[in-house]
């Protein structure tokens, strides 16, 4: 039996409610998107992405394209593909292993308060990743990784000497 229209608008303003409120309860990571996010290979690498870094890192919304993060949206691991490449640097420059048997070369630089940034090195469109102090400081950065395989579809132009 059909609902009377009275019912049948609360019902359809009551589930617009709810969605409403299931959205407000998934935050989005604030972030700026890369010179080169368009790029369709960064589409690529975002779309091959793991959805958690294990032990908490689970990933989130973002709202800029080419972009991802996990962990706590206030305190995000951020991911950004199609930021400016790296030229030569004296920063400690060094070749992780991939799970699939490949290899990615990164600049890893210490900040002074305690977060890390992972950039990669002669790869076109060059991906950064940026881990706040607050899970530098509890965990490994090893899960950097498992970010292999998905930046290993960018373009190999150089590499670390």
């Amino acid at each position: 039996m059909p609902l009377p229209p009275t019912r049948r608008r609360r019902a359809a303003a009551g589930a617009g409610l709810l969605v409403l409120v299931l959205a407000g309860c998934a935050a989005t990571v604030p972030t700026t998107a890369g010179p080169e996010a368009t790029d369709p290979v960064c589409a690529e690498v975002v779309l091959a992405l793991p959805e958690d870094l294990g032990d908490g890192l689970v990933q989130q919304r973002t709202d800029a394209q080419a972009t991802t993060a996990w962990g706590d949206p206030r305190a995000a691991v951020v991911l950004r593909c199609g930021v400016e490449p790296l030229g030569p640097t004296t920063d400690r420059c060094v070749t992780l292993e991939t799970p699939d048997g490949g290899s990615v070369d990164w600049v890893v630089v210490e900040d002074d308060d305690g977060s890390w940034t992972f950039t990669t090195y002669g790869r076109a469109p060059a991906v950064e990743v940026q881990v706040p102090a607050a899970v530098a400081g509890d965990r490994s950065t090893s899960f950097v990784v498992d970010l292999g395989p998905a930046v290993s579809r960018t373009q190999v132009e150089r590499s670390c000497v």
